[in-house]
């Protein structure tokens, strides 16, 4: 199958937004790439008929594709290395598979002459590619693909193409970080392919995510039922599998980085359990115990520190575990949540646990809620105790609070400052996720320090799109997390409300576009403001 092919149909999935249509389109999509020859829609394309690459491995590229990743997960190629391109094809010649396997030739490069070599390969690749095919392969490599086939959609797709219960994808998909092997499993093995798909230590599960709630009352009423109280840590969010002395710690986008947190692994190497995999918070912490700035600890995962020449390993970075998905030969996806903590908490020491309560009482969790965070972490979350493992799923079985009212957002421009904010970028434009884009719904300048001033100064610069008078458009990519006192209606911006009092945080280098908040949240709380105030 052609690029070409994968693209026109990435651009109809973009045009409407419609989910079920999405869900038509890629399945179609699917079913094509899996016979043996493509059909009469595509045959005017020469490479059409997949002769490279096999249908399989075609069926899952393309499901990667869509997904908005690539198999590598690493190409040495950033944005500077696509900033310019060579002049495009007139007409599409390379499949899905040559792309791929070009790619992946390009992830190899390496030692003396390997950034020269890299930079022929990729315009090399490029030059083969049309203006349509360039634009989408670039997205793609940044991570900046904006059809709206969210894995929720590119799953049900699956399904549909291949004549599966929808439950059935779902299932396999909790325990494969790409989607591609699914798509692969359920359109040429079935049912009995997809039950293939179990937990195996070194291949990371899907987190369970947690909702939200305003307050511990609010978050008991949603929960509903028994319940525990876990510390919710201002640190990275770690998955730590463990076969034997073999440790792997997985951050919540999967990208394995035992390698920057050696005190992590040794704690998990200490533990007398054999085969392990336990969810849980990588946190910096000082001498008390206390924790330090969520900066410190976000740098031993970040981007730029992993890829930094030199970088030494983490230090003073300690793990602090809340829930156990696999221990020895049982699997505790399915187990109540009360089952896995006692599990937990006889497998691992509790100074390595995160602090719990377990009880029935709204005042006691409240009074658990203030200690916490009087110790200066984050909130807490909310679980109920005969709750399974939802992973890759974020539903009302685990709810998080917070002191405040915060939001993930993603910045969409930035302003020139003034005064003593003048030569920085100062004031961000705040956008939510609404369908396949983002929509604005207010600005701010406020939390920035000198410091954050001058990192994002260079960061949005990187990220430039065009200007207009003072206004420095961005890629949408850099998430951000804002803290607000309330939501008030609004005709000034696009989405229809303003946030009030918003202030910067930090921002978010740990956390995917795709967990940005939606403009749909943002109202609810105007909804749930209006129903207090009543």
């Amino acid at each position: 199958m052609l690029l070409a092919r994968l693209v026109s149909v990435s651009s109809e999935v973009s045009a409407t937004s419609s989910r079920l249509a999405k869900r038509d389109l890629i399945a179609a999509l699917l079913t094509e790439a899996a016979a043996p020859f493509g059909p009469s829609a595509s045959a005017e394309l020469p490479g059409s008929d997949d002769a490279s690459g096999s249908g399989e491995d075609t069926v899952d590229l393309v499901a990667t594709y869509l997904s908005g990743t690539l198999r590598q997960r690493r190409t040495g190629v950033g944005y500077r290395g696509l900033a310019s391109l060579p002049e495009p094809a007139s007409d599409p010649s390379l499949t899905v598979a040559e792309v791929d396997a070009r790619l992946e030739a390009i992830s190899r490069l390496e030692g003396p002459g390997s950034a020269g070599r890299r930079r022929d390969e990729v315009a090399s690749l490029f030059g083969a590619l049309t203006a349509p095919e360039q634009d989408y392969l670039r997205a793609l490599m940044t991570g900046n693909v904006r059809q709206g086939a969210l894995d929720s959609v590119m799953l049900d797709a699956i399904a549909q193409a291949a004549g599966l219960p929808a439950k059935a994808v779902r299932r396999a998909a909790m325990f494969s970080a790409p989607t591609g092997p699914v798509a692969r499993a359920a359109l040429f093995g079935g049912a009995e392919a997809l039950e293939a798909f179990t937990m195996v230590v070194g291949r990371p599960v899907r987190p369970m995510l947690a909702g939200s709630a305003p307050d511990v009352t609010g978050a008991v009423e949603k929960v509903g039922g028994a319940f525990a109280v876990d510390t919710k840590l201002d640190g990275i969010r770690i998955q730590v599998h463990k076969q034997g002395d073999d440790v792997s710690v997985f951050t919540r986008s999967l990208d394995e980085i035992g390698s920057r947190l050696p005190e992590v692994v040794a704690v998990a190497r200490s533990l007398e359990a054999t085969d392990l995999i336990l969810d849980g918070e990588a946190l910096t912490v000082d001498e008390d115990g206390r924790p330090r700035p969520f900066q410190e600890t976000a740098s031993t995962t970040s981007t730029q520190t992993r890829e930094s020449v030199g970088a030494e390993p983490a230090r003073g970075v300690r793990p602090f575990f809340f829930d156990l998905l696999l221990h020895g030969s049982d699997s505790m996806l399915e187990a109540a949540t009360a089952d896995r903590l006692d599990r937990l908490d006889a497998t691992v020491p509790e100074e390595f646990r995160a602090a719990r309560l377990v009880t029935e009482s709204v005042e006691e969790a409240q009074a658990f809620f203030d200690r916490v965070v009087g110790e200066g972490q984050e909130g807490v979350v909310v679980k109920r105790l005969d709750a399974p493992y939802d992973a890759g799923r974020r539903g009302s079985g685990w709810v998080k609070v917070k002191p405040r009212h915060t939001l993930d957002l993603v910045v969409l421009g930035v302003e020139w400052g003034s005064g003593r904010r003048r030569g920085t970028l100062s004031n961000i434009h705040l956008g939510a996720r609404d369908g396949d884009g983002f929509v604005m719904l207010g600005k701010t300048f406020k939390g920035m320090t000198d410091e954050m001033l001058a990192w994002q100064t260079e960061r949005f610069l990187s990220l430039e799109t065009h200007r207009e008078d003072h206004v420095v458009f961005v890629r949408p990519e850099q998430v951000v997390e804002i803290a607000f006192d309330g939501v008030q209606r609004s005709t000034r911006y696009p989405g229809g409300v303003a946030l009030r009092f918003a202030r910067v945080l930090r921002y978010r280098d740990d956390k995917p576009l795709t967990e940005v908040d939606t403009i749909a949240g943002v109202q609810a709380f105007l909804a749930g403001s209006a129903s207090s105030e009543g």
